[in-house]
C-alpha cells in the first residue's frame, strides 16, 4: 500500500505495532479502494476525499489528497470535488480541506 500511496500513514504504523491482523484486514480492503477496477483508483481515491471531507476530518483529507496527486489526479480534477463537496456537504466540508488544498501549491 505505502508504494501505492507514496507513504505509509501514520495511524496504519501504530495500527501495525498494536494488531498485525487488525492491519492485514485493513490493507485487503484498502487493496480494492487502490486498485483500478471499473472505476479507475485515482477516481475511487477522489470519492475518498470528499468522503471523509463530509466526515470534516482534516488529517484524513490530506491523507486522500496526497494519495490522490500520487495517483495522478490533477488540479481541475481536484477542484471539481470541491465543487461537488461544497455543493453536498456545504462550506465546513469544504474548510476541512484547508491543509489538504496546500498540497497543490
Amino acid at each position: 500500500m505505502s508504494e501505492k500511496l507514496g507513504f505509509t500513514p501514520h495511524i496504519l504504523e501504530i495500527l501495525g505495532c498494536l494488531d498485525s491482523d487488525s492491519l492485514k484486514k485493513y490493507n485487503r480492503c484498502n487493496k480494492k479502494l487502490l486498485s483500478d477496477g471499473a472505476l479507475p483508483a485515482k477516481v475511487k481515491i477522489l470519492i475518498a476525499l470528499a468522503v471523509v471531507a463530509s466526515k470534516q476530518c482534516e488529517r484524513c483529507t490530506v491523507v486522500q489528497m496526497q494519495s490522490a496527486l500520487k495517483n495522478g489526479a490533477t488540479k481541475e480534477e481536484i477542484m471539481e470535488v470541491m465543487d461537488v463537496i461544497f455543493i453536498t456537504s456545504g462550506a465546513p466540508a469544504v474548510a476541512a480541506c484547508r491543509d489538504a488544498l496546500k498540497l497543490l501549491k
